[in-house]
């Protein structure tokens, strides 16, 4: 089976302060709090939200 690319995101700055769907967008990534790491998929899709969200979240490596 072939190995799924992924990338690490980690949340280094709130969602307080910002509009209600960049909110929901780190929820729908899975970040709860700051300086959590979390590890998803290297999908178009999670690109995009990281993109609308990359003032509050690093991509740290790909694995």
């Amino acid at each position: 089976m072939a190995k799924k690319d992924t990338i690490r995101v980690r949340q280094f700055k709130s969602g307080i302060g910002y509009a209600k769907d960049q909110k929901a967008t780190l929820v729908g990534l899975g970040l709860r709090r700051m300086n959590q790491v979390v590890e998803l998929e290297d999908t178009p899709s999670v690109r995009g939200m990281v993109n609308k969200v990359s003032h509050l979240v690093r991509i740290e490596s790909g694995e």
